[in-house]
């Protein structure tokens, strides 16, 4: 394929929210224990019982926030269960995911001090589902009031002095389907109520996130705005990429093109759903006060082979890469409405960046992905005009390349470029219009050599980055060869 790339150097169009590099820990599975939490008795090295190695790897991606505890169990989910000695607290049945024993040894202190080792924005999801408002009020209470009051003597009893900035807050997940079953006219109602208790206290403002569609529900989404868009700061999206269909899903591994061309053009259905669930919000909110919060995105494949059906542990190929690419140029497009999405999820299940086996750990195509992508956070998007061909299979057809271009803060232009051929090379000519001079050209590649190309505990770097050299210079033009299946990043020095 030969396709032309335009990039206006000197047309920002926007900020591209850092947020929309989010990230997403449920109690699932092995994402929180052994993924993220081992004890502090383990003999994995770790902070408190955090993993250490795991950590350090995830700070690698500058995560901007980290939304907890689900998902699906956070309206099951009690906080006041996971603070206080861990000797004392609840055992729980996780019913939601794999009926295993939930010890709550993993809570809000522990949640809040993963953040701080991250770097990152704490985003709690609050119980709707099967907890109360005074229960909600209270956990609001106990994280953010620097006072007197029951909560935060308890929250310094149990060994926080002062109180943890919270800025995110979501009021339920879900709640059409696992978060209660409830029609859009009750939830919105339940909605309003709730987020009257979700306090601002002291200086600490709270971002409220309402609980919003499944996929093209836009009904849900036209009774939320109209009824509680007011009383709202986000509203979240879930829609994940699911080859074959939700009672037959297809596998991680052992797929031939015919499901790699599905899952590429199931991917580029989530620009369709923000487009047209943000034409509804902006009937209600024309100024775009509310952010569009994509709080749950990814590939959802059978589980792999002899692992729990209820633990969602799944591998993760280029395929994977590739729509974690397609999706973040998507969020890119759409930066004037979407303000934050989080990828399901970190660790161990689903689409996600680090995977353990033990004490051992490796880095997936996707964690390549967003590392290689985090320079796009809080950059300024770049118009371009694009003039690139399709990649065809049996009678249908998708884009081949896709293309996204930003200005950081300090002058450096970011161009990421995604060609989801798994066969075909695309030769591009790229002009950088309105750009004096360019001092330097750098470049990184994810590729492989087949689709299904993944790393394992035994070849843990059989997918990683490469020093991308397959473009010549030519003023303010470059001719660029894109490998097959390929994500590229372009570094170009002020």
């Amino acid at each position: 394929m030969k396709g032309s790339i335009i990039v206006n150097t000197d047309w920002e169009q926007g900020v591209i929210n850092k947020n929309i590099y989010g990230q997403f820990a449920e109690h699932l599975g092995r994402c929180i224990y052994e993924g993220l939490w081992v004890g502090q008795e383990s003999p994995i090295p770790n902070t408190d019982g955090i993993r250490n190695d795991v950590v350090e790897a995830l700070k690698r991606l500058n995560i901007p926030v980290l939304r907890w505890p689900g998902g699906c169990f956070a309206d099951e989910y009690h906080w006041k269960d996971g603070v206080g000695p861990k000797e004392n607290r609840k055992r729980m049945v996780n019913t939601h995911w794999g009926g295993v024993v939930e010890n709550n040894h993993f809570g809000t202190h522990e949640f809040f001090q993963l953040c701080e080792l991250l770097n990152a924005e704490p985003y709690i999801c609050g119980n709707v589902g099967s907890g109360t408002v005074q229960e909600m009020s209270e956990w609001v209470e106990y994280m953010t009031f620097d006072g007197e009051s029951p909560m935060a003597a308890w929250r310094q009893e149990n060994g926080r002095e002062k109180p943890w900035k919270l800025k995110y807050f979501g009021v339920g997940n879900e709640n059409w389907g696992c978060g209660g079953n409830m029609r859009p006219e009750y939830y919105a109602d339940l909605y309003r109520r709730y987020q009257t208790y979700v306090r601002n206290y002291g200086d600490n403002r709270i971002y409220r996130i309402a609980g919003g569609a499944n996929v093209d529900d836009y009904r849900w989404t036209e009774v939320l705005m109209r009824e509680a868009g007011y009383l709202m700061d986000g509203l979240s999206l879930h829609n994940y990429t699911v080859p074959g269909t939700w009672e037959a899903k297809r596998q991680a591994l052992g797929f031939d093109e015919a499901e790699w061309f599905e899952t590429m053009k199931k991917s580029l259905h989530m620009d369709e759903l923000i487009t047209r669930h943000s034409a509804i919000m902006d009937k209600y909110d024309p100024d775009k006060r509310v952010g569009l919060i994509v709080d749950e995105w990814g590939t959802w494949f059978l589980t792999e082979p002899g692992t729990n059906p209820g633990f969602l542990y799944q591998q993760n190929t280029m395929r994977d890469a590739l729509v974690a690419g397609l999706h973040l140029h998507i969020f890119h497009n759409h930066h004037d409405r979407v303000q934050m999405t989080n990828i399901a999820q970190m660790v161990n299940v689903l689409q996600a960046m680090v995977l353990t086996e033990g004490p051992a750990m490796l880095l997936t195509p996707t964690y390549h992905v967003f590392e290689m992508f985090k320079v796009h956070q809080d950059a300024q998007a770049l118009a371009t005009h694009t003039k690139l061909g399709n990649y065809e299979y049996d009678g249908d057809s998708i884009p081949q390349v896709s293309v996204s271009a930003s200005k950081a803060q300090d002058g450096y232009i970011h161009i990421s470029l995604c060609n989801v051929h798994p066969g075909e090379s695309a030769n591009l000519n790229l002009e950088l219009r309105g750009l004096e001079e360019v001092k330097e050209i750098s470049g990184v590649v994810l590729v492989s050599d087949e689709m299904q190309a993944h790393n394992t505990f035994d070849q843990p770097e059989r997918v990683k980055k490469a020093a991308f050299t397959s473009f010549q210079q030519q003023g303010q033009r470059l001719d660029i060869v894109l490998p097959p299946m390929s994500v590229v990043m372009l570094a170009i020095a002020p």
